[in-house]
């Protein structure tokens, strides 16, 4: 059953995002003037086709549903004579901005459907963790800011003189702060707690741009808190079960330090290999009925870390977190101002990641094919609406920018010989197109053989 909603999840996601991306060019096309024989969605043999007695475009759904394309009328395609009436509806006889626009209209189309999507998720309202900060790891950025744990953030300003921006949720946070990383810029935060409303001044100015990943937040000391750490499980022989720790314990401290998120609890058990360790537990809670307070000491087991090669603790206990969440709504203008922002900063990251893979200060792993697109679309289509139209608006963005670099074969590659044309006043010649499109279809085929590795390495774990 979950391989049939990933496929079917995956078929809508790639039908709707091809359709926007080639209705782009499409809709610039007939605009210009240009005459567009054939819309074709998917490749391979045709399974459905008509032609529109109005335009004569001749509309295709294939068998292979992995793209689609818009093929237009063009003197320089082979063996296909063009009436002389309809010559000035030939692609390649229009203007060179027009040639541009027609190109770019692709791309931009799936940049305007990620922000439509953004914000009708944003307009119709999403539950999010609160933005409540966990007791921060010592020596991280958030410690070093004042953080104790507990603290609310409710707005962010630049510096110290900006004009402050309201916090609503635990994401609205990471935004926030992943742009202010991006840039290298120095913010305040402003939290509160029981005392009072408080300002933190958080210093983004030495993050590099390596260190701005999936995991940044948590390596800055920022973890969702204010809720309960809970034992879901406990293996057989394990040291958490030697040591008396049963499932429904809630985890109340480690050593005399509060454990209120999973992060910093597991940090404190790795760093006591072959160590005791004081955990404070509450058992027999049931809801917000208080239970018994207890002390038990555990041993974690010594365990080579395959990452590190060090010696680190481990305990046989999985954990499961409860935090704080609210439904996060806005209003129409507002989610729609969200949604570009939104768009602006993910596809500025994808293409500083990019960038990154290039000159090796990113791995290449981080590269994804149809396999996880597949996996994820299935994963967002069970978790709600909200999360599936969220994974569309991402795909859509990272579709955008693929297309926008300067490969051959792709519309940015095109989009380049627009623009050399337009400088210099000359059209890049055909031996030159030749061999840098066969250049580019060499990058595109590794960059796929690249992804699908990938996809591979994550299913069967090699």
């Amino acid at each position: 059953m979950n391989v049939l909603i990933e496929l079917l999840a995956f078929v809508v996601a790639i039908g709707v995002l091809v359709v926007v991306h080639e209705f782009g060019h499409y809709s610039i096309a007939r605009l210009c003037g240009v005459k567009v024989l054939r819309f074709s969605i998917g490749f391979g043999k045709p399974l459905v086709q008509w032609v529109s007695g109005k335009t004569g475009t001749q509309w295709t759904i294939a068998a292979l549903p992995l793209g689609g394309y818009v093929k237009m009328l063009d003197e320089r395609e082979e063996g296909v004579p063009i009436p002389t009436a309809e010559l000035p509806h030939a692609f390649n006889r229009q203007s060179v901005g027009k040639r541009i626009a027609i190109v770019a209209a692709g791309p931009i189309a799936n940049f305007l459907l990620a922000i439509v999507l953004f914000a009708v998720v944003f307009a119709t309202g999403v539950t999010e963790p609160a933005a409540i900060v966990a007791t921060p790891a010592p020596d991280t950025v958030a410690a070093r800011a004042g953080f104790d744990g507990g603290e609310t953030v409710v707005a962010v300003r630049e510096g110290d003189a900006g004009e402050s921006e309201p916090v609503r949720s635990w994401s609205d946070l990471r935004w926030k702060l992943l742009g202010a990383a991006f840039d290298h810029r120095r913010v305040v935060l402003s939290a509160k707690d029981g005392r009072g409303t408080f300002d933190f001044p958080v210093d983004l100015r030495g993050v590099s741009d390596k260190d701005v990943d999936d995991d940044f937040m948590s390596r800055l000391g920022f973890e969702p808190g204010g809720g309960t750490l809970s034992v879901a499980g406990v293996e057989a022989g394990s040291a958490a079960q030697q040591a008396g720790l049963q499932a429904g314990d809630r985890l109340r401290a480690v050593d005399g330090k509060p454990a209120d998120n999973a992060t910093t609890f597991i940090a404190a058990i790795k760093a006591h290999a072959g160590k005791p360790v004081t955990l404070r537990i509450e058992r027999g809670a049931q809801g917000q009925q208080p239970g018994t307070l207890e002390n038990i000491v555990i041993v974690p087991a010594a365990r080579r870390d395959e990452t590190t090669g060090q010696q680190v603790g481990r305990i046989g206990a999985e954990l499961a977190t409860q935090v704080p969440s609210l439904e996060v709504r806005y209003g129409p203008l507002e989610s729609m101002q969200l949604g570009a922002r939104r768009t602006w900063d993910l596809s500025v990251y994808s293409l500083r990641m990019f960038g990154r893979m290039i000159v090796g200060e990113a791995s290449l792993k981080n590269l994804s094919g149809p396999v996880t697109i597949a996996d994820y679309a299935g994963k967002s289509a069970r978790l709600g609406p909200s999360a599936f139209l969220s994974f569309l608006a991402l795909v859509s963005i990272s579709l955008g920018v693929l297309n926008l670099l300067p490969i051959p074969v792709l519309d940015g590659g095109h989009l380049l010989y627009y623009l050399v044309e337009a400088v210099t006043g000359k059209v890049v010649s055909d031996r030159w197109q030749l061999v840098l499109q066969r250049a580019g279809l060499a990058c595109i085929v590794a960059l796929s053989a690249i992804a699908l590795f990938n996809d591979l390495a994550r299913l069967i774990h090699f």
